[in-house]
């Protein structure tokens, strides 16, 4: 008899740190939840992807699913993709540097752009960017301003707080960085304060009354409330399990790096590490349900997640 499954499928994306021209720089998985299967739909080492200019080792990011079309962040380019992973279309900007994440949120993309301590929105309905907030520090507070995208010398590099996560609802854009130590609220008002977090977070969001995140330091996925604190170890393996350790000469490459999440339902949640791996996170348990390793590789980490709806 057919079973109805529990957990749905996922895209992740991944990243290899170290790799040289020439070798995989991570791609693309889709992976049931369910069942624990997995396969790669896109190798950004692929041929028909011109290398240059494209993101280079950084690979593919940040994910989103729009109605039939997939977005994908690179380094300074957003790819289109279609259910069958063709790549339909591709914006850039000049604003747009090293993306990590990107959101959606009521007809825009929200992009991350790392290289300028920015968030850009992207109009959906105009494929355009048509918004940038920068942030900077301002004596002991943050400031943002607001630039045109589309204008030339509208904002300058900037790489103070490594912006990496963008979260939209409602209540306005929220986004962190490595050296941010806050979640930072952006509302037509201004930018405030939203929460506290360690540095070095990733994918840190409000949820339920407090804040959800990947405490990537501690190698652990996290939710604190002012009356709860979860927190979820990731998977880590027999160090002689792991394949090519010691070869990354960047020494960033290690296991049990946490990124990428994405909700499953009310209070379960996928998440990833490294090496690429993808989890399944019951926050009312407080317990991690699943995992699922893709490589073995210590070089190859998740980044992107996001829930595959198609059939």
């Amino acid at each position: 008899m057919w079973k109805m499954p529990r957990f749905p499928k996922v895209l992740a994306s991944s990243v290899v740190r170290g790799a040289e021209q020439g070798d995989s720089h991570g791609g693309l998985f889709r992976v049931d939840l369910d069942t624990g299967a997995s396969e790669q739909l896109l190798d950004w080492n692929d041929g028909g992807i011109n290398f240059e200019g494209r993101g280079a080792d950084r690979g593919l990011r940040g994910i989103s699913v729009v109605g039939e079309q997939i977005f994908v962040a690179a380094s300074d380019e957003l790819f289109v993709f279609d259910r069958r992973f063709r790549i339909t279309d591709s914006f850039r900007n000049p604003y747009l540097k090293h993306c990590h994440e990107i959101a959606q949120y009521r007809g825009a993309l929200y992009l991350t752009s790392t290289g300028f301590d920015s968030v850009l929105r992207f109009d959906l309905r105009n494929n355009a960017f048509d918004l940038g907030i920068q942030l900077w520090r301002q004596g002991g507070g943050i400031e943002m301003r607001m630039f045109d995208p589309r204008a030339s010398g509208a904002a300058a590099p900037s790489v103070a707080f490594h912006l990496n996560n963008v979260h939209a609802s409602e209540f306005g854009v929220f986004t962190s960085g490595l050296k941010l130590g806050a979640l930072l609220q952006i509302s037509p008002r201004g930018v405030s304060v939203a929460a506290e977090i360690p540095q070095g977070t990733h994918n840190a969001r409000p949820f339920r009354g407090g804040v959800l995140l990947n405490d990537t330091e501690n190698d652990s996925l996290v939710w604190w409330t002012p009356d709860r604190h979860v927190a979820i170890r990731v998977p880590d393996y027999c160090e002689s399990d792991l394949e090519f350790a010691g070869v990354d000469r960047t020494g960033v490459a290690r296991q049990g790096f946490a990124r990428g999440l994405c909700q499953l339902s009310d209070l379960v949640f996928a998440g990833g590490s490294s090496p690429t791996t993808v989890s399944v996170y019951d926050l009312a348990a407080g317990e991690r349900v699943k995992s699922i390793n893709l490589t073995m590789d210590i070089r190859n980490a998740a980044h992107g997640m996001a829930v595959w709806p198609f059939d």
